[in-house]
């Protein structure tokens, strides 16, 4: 760590031993902003590191502020480029495509949730440590309606909106949630007739305010109408009064507050309030030089308004329960964006590659700012200029970093435990420490790979190859199989500590060989074992069980135990069905149990609709259920076919069950074989 200003791209983080400051006396409140589309270079808080000039620079005093008084880390990434991805690693600590989230976004006027119910967020696991948790924003995670029965529905069409919702913020550990389903120019009546259904406007906890009982008509005027122009001030509004709400009244004055604030800007359409807590917006923006900007600089100049308003606050504003410090001093403060710019420009970007929706740099290195002074990150001064980080994080560290703040254990993996399968505490770095042992970074969603954009790339810094180090910053793509099929090819490699704008592809340079295959061989457990914390407690070796060409051998040391439910199982070139039903494919009524001998790890099960039908859903024990997928079909609007992965740790004797029934119970069923199961092994 260093203070500002630094170079553009430090070459190589030196390894050394972590040395944490002790733990504040009382758990910190946590206040995490993200903005919606946001570059480095759209914040003046970054300007000597972007190189932007004055002219050109939106001048944001907020973050300027903030990053004065902490710590501005200068490689901070997204795990993906776009948002829906970026939020569920975000809450959860696992990356999206470990659930079905491949590339683009949840899209429609619901999208099936993606956190299941048993799954932890960031929220819960504050929320079990004494945490009163809000969120106040845009969700774009999922939602489910309820029919007119109160039964869930399937999707927006046999949605009652007077019903409360059945899965909100609110089941993943939120106690207050006032949001937008998802991007704010979709979810509401006013929607494009090109965006694949309304929305259901503002929705607080389960309740869909603005719902008139008439159809999906919803009210138009008054104080729940869905205004474009208000969101920034109505947001901002909730986010102060639960925040003086909760060190106002007694029974919360005792605990600390988690504010999880993902802001609708400034993702298009560029649309700026006139003001927030009485500060101009609309219109107000100004480059550094002082001269006005337009309607885009705006909007993310409303960020640095409702920035600054709870800045100002948490500053003149003691802390109950340590009234001679102020909630500046005590309160953790984030702020950072959900994917790079929308806009491809340096201005924008900073110094490189692509935008929003690229697996190269300019797609998900972003804004991160941090201040918690009595926690030793930052020193809370904001006259002077603040450190700046070069230790290369990511919003999937949240969760563990949360967690070693308030002492939570992680969940143990190894007992089949979900939580935080990709999260690497980086307090460490907060704090002004170099990171050891920084698991590989994973990057998805790749516009540029033009025939199927499910393409990732993995980023590791100086690896040990055959007991030599390479020095540098190395980015490996690989195509869409990665993701899809669990089979990596490799197809450029770049050097960021001297290549950070990623021009020269060195995939062919002959000396770098060792290195394309050991980041390979390191890609494929990564994306295969369920997480990187999984990845600790692997093996390697896995083994596929085929069913397209018949029964399939016995696989030593492996005792493999299958069942159906509903007639008979099915053997054919196609894969293994059940004869009980209108045909010998897994239907209605119809499942297979999967069970071994010893704890696995299930890596991925491919299962092919041919000519019937994606359905039904998959469980592992008495764990939630989760939606089935096929090889060669989904239920997305875009296509997330391929391998059901991650399904995650399957205790001995345990059953996995597929089963073609609806998921919710209100989905047509599944027709569809299971064609190949491969598990790994435990060390």
């Amino acid at each position: 760590m260093t203070s500002r200003p630094p170079t553009l791209l430090p070459a190589i983080l030196g390894l050394a031993a972590i040395s944490c400051a002790d733990p504040a006396p009382e758990p910190p409140n946590i206040i995490l902003m993200m903005a919606d589309d946001m570059g480095m270079g759209d914040t003046s808080a970054y300007q000597d590191f972007t190189g932007n000039a004055d002219e050109v620079q939106l001048h944001t005093p907020h973050m300027e502020r903030l990053a004065n008084m902490g710590v501005r880390f200068t490689d901070a990434h997204t795990p993906s480029s776009r948002c829906s991805p970026t939020r569920y690693s975000l809450l959860t600590g696992r990356y999206a495509w470990r659930n079905r989230l491949k590339h683009w976004v949840l899209y429609g006027a619901q999208g099936d949730p993606m956190i299941e119910p048993d799954r932890p967020t960031i929220a819960s696991m504050l929320r079990d440590h004494g945490y009163v948790t809000a969120m106040y924003g845009k969700w774009h995670v999922g939602l489910r309606y309820r029919r007119a029965d109160g039964s869930p529905a399937a999707g927006w069409e046999d949605a009652d909106l007077t019903k409360p919702l059945h899965t909100s913020p609110l089941d993943h550990g939120f106690d207050h949630a006032r949001f937008t389903s998802r991007s704010h120019g979709t979810s509401g009546p006013n929607a494009p007739q090109e965006s694949s259904g309304r929305g259901p406007g503002h929705v607080h906890g389960r309740t869909v305010v603005a719902a008139t009982g008439d159809g999906k008509r919803l009210a138009i005027t008054g104080s729940d109408a869905y205004v474009l122009e208000r969101l920034g001030s109505r947001h901002s509004d909730n986010a102060m009064q639960f925040l003086s709400g909760h060190v106002g009244e007694a029974t919360t004055t005792s605990g600390p507050f988690f504010l999880y604030y993902p802001a609708n800007a400034n993702h298009g359409p560029y649309t700026p309030d006139e003001t927030i807590g009485g500060v101009a917006v609309a219109g107000a923006a100004r480059t550094k030089s002082g001269e006005p900007m337009d309607a885009r600089h705006d909007y993310i100049f409303e960020n640095d308004v409702a920035l600054g308003r709870m800045l100002d606050w948490l500053d003149k504003t003691p802390d109950p329960r340590q009234p001679d410090s102020r909630l500046i001093e005590t309160t953790l403060v984030i702020f950072t964006s959900d994917n790079g710019a929308e806009k491809d420009s340096d201005i924008a970007t900073g110094p490189f590659r692509s935008n929003k929706g690229s697996a190269y740099e300019g797609g998900h290195r972003v804004p991160f700012i941090v201040s918690w002074p009595q926690g030793g990150v930052g020193d809370g001064d904001a006259s002077d200029p603040g450190e700046s980080s070069p230790a290369p994080i990511s919003l999937t560290d949240m969760y563990a970093t949360f967690a070693e703040i308030v002492g939570a254990e992680l969940p143990d993996v190894r007992t089949g435990q979900k939580g935080g399968e990709d999260s690497f505490s980086v307090l460490s770095a907060f704090r002004g420490n170099t990171l050891e042992d920084r698991p590989a970074l994973i990057f998805n969603d790749h516009k540029e790979a033009q025939e199927d954009p499910a393409a990732a790339a993995i980023r590791i810094d100086s690896p040990r190859v055959d007991d030599t180090v390479i020095p540098g910053q190395w980015k490996l793509f690989f195509d869409s199989s990665l993701l899809r099929a669990g089979e990596a090819k490799a197809y450029e490699l770049f050097n960021l500590a001297e290549d950070p704008r990623e021009q020269s592809n060195l995939i062919s340079s002959p000396g770098l060989k060792p290195l394309v295959e050991h980041m390979t061989e390191l890609a494929v457990l990564h994306r295969n074992a369920g997480g990187h914390r999984l990845a600790e407690i692997a093996s390697h070796r896995s083994e596929t069980i085929d069913w397209t060409h018949g029964e399939p051998s016995r696989i030593d040391g492996l005792e493999l135990s299958v069942s159906a439910v509903g007639g008979d199982l099915a053997f054919s070139d196609n894969g293994l069905g059940v004869s009980g039903g209108g045909s010998d494919a897994v239907d209605e009524g119809e499942a297979i149990l999967v069970s071994f001998d010893q704890d696995v790890l299930v890596e991925s099960a491919a299962i092919a609709a041919g000519d019937g039908a994606v359905g039904g859903y998959y469980r592992v024990g008495s764990r939630a259920p989760l939606a089935i997928y096929c090889v060669d079909g989904d239920i997305d609007s875009l296509d997330q076919s391929g391998i059901l992965s991650d399904i995650g740790l399957l205790k001995k004797g345990e059953e996995l069950r597929f089963d073609s029934g609806p998921h919710y119970g209100n989905e047509p069923s599944g027709d569809w074989r299971l064609q190949k199961l491969t598990v790994r092994l435990l060390q």
